[in-house]
């Protein structure tokens, strides 16, 4: 709770319930969900409503201090600190585990584009499949 006290948004009102989003955040160590804070800060003793996360997640992203995650091209979204790291993830089709790459394989990618001069600033990046947990369900309907 230290390093948010330290790194409050300029222009940003302090509020219990923005704290308590935000400590969810500091806490989680994976991308989580609107619903899974919305749980956690109740379960913390600070009830949120599911639409004042949403609302306060908006203002954290636009703000910068929180990186907001698509899951697989669906309206899932999740949500961790920004610690100004570049970082993706894989993701279990069938149990929606998150797992964390150490690289990124794009990092020394040239795209060949039409427009020759075009800048890239960034990127992003879905795998998915089966973890481990759930490996055999996605071995079913492979070919040997």
């Amino acid at each position: 709770m230290r390093e948010i006290q330290n790194s409050w948004p300029a222009g940003v009102k302090r509020t219990k319930q923005r704290e308590a989003v935000l400590a969810v955040l500091e806490s989680a160590g994976r991308p989580v969900s609107a619903s899974d804070i919305c749980s956690q800060t109740e379960k913390n003793g600070e009830a949120v409503w599911l639409s004042t996360v949403y609302r306060i997640l908006e203002l954290l992203v636009k703000k910068g201090m929180v990186a907001k995650i698509n899951v697989m091209n669906s309206d899932m979204a999740l949500y961790e600190m920004n610690r100004l790291q570049h970082k993706h993830y894989a993701i279990c089709v069938s149990c929606r585990k998150i797992i964390s790459m150490n690289n990124c394989p794009l990092e020394t990618f040239i795209p060949k584009l039409e427009d020759e001069e075009f800048h890239v600033t960034g990127h992003n990046l879905e795998i998915y499949g089966y973890c481990k947990d759930c490996g055999s369900e996605g071995r079913q309907g492979e070919r040997p």
